[in-house]
């Protein structure tokens, strides 16, 4: 695993974010966005890996080569969806222009009563998502966030809806602490929302085709969901500039299965068939791409067996049934 992305210190500190909210606040939405230009000329000047990791991306997903406006565009289509989650995590939704697709297969799972796994990337803005508050009010939606990485960052945002704060569910506790909340939260027919693009330094991770090269993606999630026994779907909140979202939430699976004798070989299939799924909606909106590091990095070619997976999900089982 890469851990690079997780050394790179955050961008800001806590006064400079409390200046942001309160510009976005006190300014609006449209006089702040013209702020935005300076940040990413700054940004693409202080930090070169960035731009590095960027490039490689874009290169990949554009399939030509770019020039520095490219990067520059990344940059700045990541500034605008920073500066939306400001309001986005307010439930000011009405400034957005926000369309949902998908919807109809979100309300067929959930009628089954098991909640749903609601799977995403750090591919546009997964906060426009939350959306589905006003969609479905009835149907909690929970959030699996690592709170420790982006610490100064959750901080003050949270403070923006107290509420949210307490429906997230730390993914950086125990592992078994982790799996019972989640359990608990499908138990209630909510939503559980869980980005799946990029791991932790010590989360088992596993190479798949990603835009034409090896990239590493991590296990646990689908591990939990095999487990789990939920419906799957995927989820995807693209931002299309201006003031508009557009929301794709599309079935992956109405139970993720993996038979003992061919776990390795399932697991490498699913990884395969979300890279190509999350490949399909990152050519839709190539500027929307946030991993901003080398996601690529040194990833061995897609396995075709994994026999450690078979394990993990046998834990995550009989961590399960004993609670």
């Amino acid at each position: 695993m890469n851990a690079t992305w997780k050394e790179r210190e955050e961008v800001g500190n806590t006064l400079t974010l409390r200046l942001a909210i309160r510009s976005a606040t006190g300014l609006g939405r449209r006089a702040t966005r013209a702020l935005l230009y300076p940040t990413t000329l700054y940004f693409f000047l202080r930090r070169r890996p960035e731009r590095r990791a960027s490039r490689a991306y874009l290169e990949r997903v554009l399939e030509r080569r770019v020039s520095s406006w490219h990067v520059l565009r990344h940059i700045h289509c990541f500034a605008c969806t920073i500066l939306d989650r400001l309001f986005l995590l307010s439930e000011r939704f009405k400034r957005f222009d926000i369309r949902a697709f998908g919807l109809e297969d979100l309300d067929r799972v959930l009628e089954g009563g098991k909640g749903v796994l609601l799977i995403g990337a750090h591919l546009g803005s997964f906060d426009a998502l939350r959306v589905l508050s006003l969609e479905r009010p009835d149907v909690p939606v929970r959030i699996l966030l690592d709170v420790g990485q982006s610490a100064r960052l959750s901080q003050v945002l949270n403070t923006l809806n107290p509420a949210l704060a307490a429906s997230i569910i730390d993914a950086s506790g125990a592992g078994p602490t982790v799996a019972i909340s989640l359990k608990q939260a499908l138990d209630r027919n909510s939503i559980v929302a869980v980005l799946a693009d990029r791991g932790q330094p010590n989360n088992a991770m596993q190479s798949a085709d990603f835009l034409g090269h090896a990239a590493q993606f991590p296990t646990s999630p689908w591990l939990l969901a095999a487990a789990l026994k939920v419906p799957v779907m995927l989820a995807f909140g693209l931002y299309r500039g201006g003031n508009r979202y557009d929301l794709h939430f599309e079935c992956f699976a109405d139970s993720i299965a993996m038979e003992r004798s061919q776990r390795a070989q399932a697991l490498a299939q699913i990884l395969q068939r979300f890279a190509d799924r999350l490949a399909h909606y990152a050519r839709l909106a190539p500027y929307n791409w946030f991993n901003f590091y080398d996601f690529w990095h040194h990833a061995p070619a897609p396995p075709k067996a994994s026999p450690a997976a078979g394990g993990a999900v046998a834990e995550s089982g009989d961590l399960l049934r004993r609670s």
